[in-house]
């Protein structure tokens, strides 16, 4: 018995949204790439799935193992989720600001892990004469 899947992602590439048509059939999976420009509302994108989905070029089949996807839709809302926070950052330079943010947390990171250490060693070494002067009976 063979299966034939549908399914539709639009996402936000760049300037654009993209939607990205994957079907399968027979376990050959090929896919189709079409770039709506502004923010498509749902009932746009559902007409244009039933005006243009038979006019669309798909890639060559490519085979792929169809597995039983079984999910819990809250963990399908969590994963959306965490996928969506993950693009908050818009423009260039937020995302710039946020790589330099990274980039001086590490620094500090760093700097105060060698403090730490320096201090210990410092503790440590005024532990060790404190004792030899207790071994020399002064």
């Amino acid at each position: 018995m063979d299966k034939n899947i549908g399914k539709l992602t639009v996402y936000f590439e760049g300037a654009f949204w993209v939607g990205v048509f994957e079907r399968t059939e027979n376990g050959k999976l090929s896919v189709c790439k079409v770039t709506f420009g502004a923010e498509p509302k749902d009932y746009e994108v559902w007409a244009f799935v039933l005006k243009n989905y038979g006019k669309l070029k798909f890639s060559p089949p490519v085979d792929v193992t169809v597995k039983k996807e079984v999910t819990n839709p809250k963990r399908i809302q969590r994963e959306a989720r965490k996928q969506d926070s993950l693009f908050r950052i818009g423009t260039k330079s937020q995302q710039a600001l946020q790589l330099q943010r990274e980039e001086n947390k590490l620094l500090r990171k760093t700097i105060s892990k060698q403090q730490r250490e320096a201090e210990k060693q410092r503790l440590f070494d005024l532990k060790q004469q404190k004792r030899k002067e207790k071994h020399k009976g002064r």
